[in-house]
C-alpha cells in the first residue's frame, strides 16, 4: 500500500526536511527562524505516532509502511542535527554519534533480517527512549531561546542531546550483542 493515509504522514517527514533546513534562509531574523523551524518539527515529528496509529486503527499496516518510517524518521532526525551543528547548537561528535548508529543499526537490522534473524535486533525499549529524548532535544535546540520566559532551552537541550548520545552508544550495544550470537552462529 503506497499511497494509504498513514504511508502519506510518513513522506510528509521526508518532505519536511527542506523546510526545516530553509526556514533559516527564508527569515533573517533568528528567533522567527527558530520558531518556525521548532513547529515544523514538533508538527512532523507528531506524524510519527500518527501515522503508526492511523496504520493499526485502519488496518493500512503494509511492508512498505514499515520500511518507510524508520527511514523517514532518521532523516528527519539527521538533518536536523546537521542544521544544529551549522547553528553552533550541537557539537560534531554528538552529531556524529547519532547519526553513525542509525546507520550502523540499520545496517546490522538490513543484514540481520536478510539471514533470517530480525527477530534479534528488534526495536527495544531503550531504543524508544533514545527516541524520545531526541525528539524533545532536537526542538529545544531549535527554538534556542526562553520557553515560557523560564526554561532556557539551549541549556536542557544540549543536555538531553548528550543524554541522547550516551543512549544511542548504550542502545547500539545492547543491539551488537543480541546480534553476536547470530552472526557466530552464522559464520561457522
Amino acid at each position: 500500500m503506497f499511497f494509504t493515509i498513514p504511508t502519506i504522514l510518513t513522506w510528509t517527514r521526508i518532505v519536511a526536511i527542506p523546510l526545516i533546513v530553509g526556514v533559516f534562509d527564508l527569515w533573517p531574523d533568528r528567533a522567527i527562524s527558530n520558531l518556525v523551524a521548532t513547529v515544523l518539527f514538533v508538527v512532523f515529528a507528531l506524524t510519527d505516532w500518527l501515522d503508526g496509529w492511523l496504520a493499526r486503527k485502519l488496518n493500512q499496516t503494509s511492508s512498505f509502511g514499515a520500511f518507510l518510517d524508520p527511514v523517514a524518521d532518521k532523516f528527519l532526525v539527521c538533518a536536523s542535527l546537521l542544521v544544529l551543528v551549522h547553528l553552533n547548537r550541537v557539537g560534531v561528535i554528538v552529531a556524529l554519534i547519532i547519526i553513525g548508529r542509525e546507520i550502523a543499526i540499520s545496517a546490522l537490522r538490513e543484514w540481520m533480517a536478510q539471514i533470517g534473524a530480525s527477530r534479534s535486533v528488534a526495536v527495544h525499549m531503550i531504543g524508544k527512549v533514545k527516541t524520545v529524548v531526541q525528539m524533545v532535544a532536537i526542538p529545544f535546540l531549535l527554538f534556542d531561546g526562553r520557553l515560557f520566559g523560564v526554561i532556557d532551552t539551549r541549556l536542557w537541550g544540549t543536555w538531553l542531546i548528550w543524554v541522547a548520545a550516551v543512549l544511542t552508544i548504550w542502545s547500539m550495544v545492547y543491539y551488537l550483542r543480541r546480534a553476536i550470537p547470530e552472526i557466530r552462529a552464522r559464520a561457522k
